[in-house]
């Protein structure tokens, strides 16, 4: 039976989406960007807007997972330049696709007859929304392309070879292989009249991967007849370490801060297939002077180091004695001006890069300097914490293009910046290598001592007797150099870099 007219008339009709006000239309699309496609629903698309719904819930739901619990895979892709590009396009289509639906949302729901004041108002709230939305795109694309050249750039390419680097299985995990991490930190200094770079700062970071837990140890920059292992063509080129047995007593040519740049004219190719022949030098060198073998190193470029600590928004030090800024001890010209002391010293760029290499008239100058590097890389690390490296990240990530070089290789990126997170929340020791004991002058060093203190920090349960081992420098005389007895422990950094008035290192 049809219904009667009065029926039908009473019937309620479906409201019209027309019929809601501009602003209510408008406050409708705008959240509707927190979850796109929800709009579309209040506007009857329903298939169009559920289908949208399930893509963004889907989306938000990987990135929750992916976030959570994939944070390695995560690290991973965002090492992985091919990767990169990808996330480029995609981040890209994504921006594409919202500020459509915004649009489109908006035009669905806003009222069929509007007052030009609702019309420019709506007009402008989308406008400015879709600039955001293009502003944050446009972001996060050149964060992207700013990660992916500092990774093509500073980074080997897995088929660079050396044979300075360790051979890792793709198969296992890279630090089952490697329970102990060694990295050689160089800081370069190329600045004008040094006829060439010379690497002022050599420090070794000895890592254990499983804890984080880290030991540095430095080498003064004047220690001469750094030696070889017998198997290497430089010991046959040098085989009582690098250094001139005709010359005088001075011999700044054949310091351990000449090496990168002397001994590849000396002996050229004797390190084998190289792209930085200078540092798989010292990787060899340095690794048998401390008996340790020397996986990969991190050359960093002194000059433009300022840059990098303000990329980070400076750095945080203790200074315990005036630090001077400038001046040449041999030239007799003095500093410009110095760092004065006081505790939780806030350093800019410049201020930061004077404070670790300053030693114009420093007491025990290489000391106290090497000490101040250790607390400098310590800031550093406590200053790079995830918020502080994402708001910056593109300041950073162009500082490190021109500051750092490394044979590091791409493809075990992601396992290091894993193992950076352990080391943030780790202890960072010094090696105490014992000056009065075995380098009093730098002339001389008594390597095999160093060597035993060396092992017995980084292997406290190892026996106090040196490993049998052929020794490819000279041995020091027991009349100029007593027998060392090595160290028990390191020295905490924290301690270290405590303010300390007065404290010449």
């Amino acid at each position: 039976m049809a219904p009667s007219r009065a029926t039908r008339g009473t019937r309620a009709r479906r409201p019209s989406p027309r019929r809601r006000s501009a602003l209510a239309a408008l406050a409708i699309a705008v959240l509707g960007v927190l979850l796109p496609g929800t709009a579309y629903l209040v506007a009857r698309r329903t298939k169009l807007g559920s289908t949208l719904v399930v893509l963004s819930l889907a989306l938000y739901g990987g990135a929750a997972y992916v976030g959570l619990r994939k944070r390695d895979a995560v690290i991973s892709w965002a090492l992985n330049p091919t990767l990169l590009n990808w996330m480029i396009i995609g981040l890209a289509v994504i921006g594409l696709v919202w500020i459509v639906v915004l649009v489109t949302s908006y035009k669905m729901l806003r009222p069929l007859t509007v007052g030009p004041g609702s019309r420019m108002l709506g007009a402008l709230v989308i406008g400015v929304i879709c600039f955001a939305m293009t502003v944050s795109t446009a972001t996060g694309a050149q964060t992207l392309m700013a990660q992916r050249n500092l990774v093509t750039k500073v980074f080997g390419g897995d088929e660079t070879k050396s044979r300075t680097r360790p051979t890792i299985s793709a198969k296992k995990d890279i630090w089952q292989q490697l329970p102990r991490l060694n990295i050689l930190l160089l800081g370069a200094d190329d600045g004008e009249g040094r006829g060439g770079t010379r690497t002022d700062t050599v420090m070794v970071a000895s890592i254990d991967t499983k804890t984080g837990n880290t030991s540095l140890i430095s080498l003064t920059r004047n220690f001469m007849r750094m030696p070889f292992p017998e198997n290497s063509p430089l010991h046959k080129k040098f085989p009582t370490g690098f250094w001139d047995p005709n010359g005088d007593e001075e011999q700044p040519e054949f310091y351990l801060d000449a090496m990168y740049r002397n001994i590849p004219k000396l002996c050229p190719g004797c390190v084998g297939p190289s792209d930085n022949e200078g540092a798989d030098i010292l990787k060899v060198s340095v690794g048998e002077a401390l008996g340790l073998q020397i996986h990969y190193y991190v050359q960093i470029n002194l000059a433009g180091f300022a840059q990098l600590v303000e990329a980070l928004g400076g750095i945080t030090v203790n200074i315990n004695y005036p630090v001077p800024v400038g001046g040449n001890d041999d030239k007799k010209i003095p500093p410009s001006r110095y760092l004065e002391p006081g505790p939780n010293r806030q350093l800019n760029g410049t201020d930061a890069l004077w404070f670790a290499r300053g030693r114009y008239k420093v007491p025990t100058a290489d000391l106290a300097r090497q000490a101040r590097q250790r607390c400098t890389i310590k800031a550093i690390v406590e200053r790079a914490t995830p918020q502080n490296v994402l708001t910056n990240y593109d300041a950073i990530a162009k500082a490190g293009e021109k500051l750092i070089r490394t044979d590091i290789p791409r493809n075990q990126l992601g396992a290091f910046a894993t193992l950076g997170a352990r080391v943030k929340t780790a202890k960072i020791t010094n090696v105490d290598l014992d000056k009065k004991k075995n380098f009093p002058t730098g002339r001389n060093p008594n390597y095999a001592g160093m060597r035993e203190i060396v092992a017995k920090a980084l292997n406290p349960a190892a026996r106090t007797t040196p490993i049998p081992r052929k020794v490819s420098s000279p041995r020091p005389s027991t009349a100029t150099q007593p027998k060392t007895t090595p160290k028990p422990a390191a020295d905490d950094l924290t301690s270290a870099c405590a303010y300390n008035p007065g404290m010449p290192g």
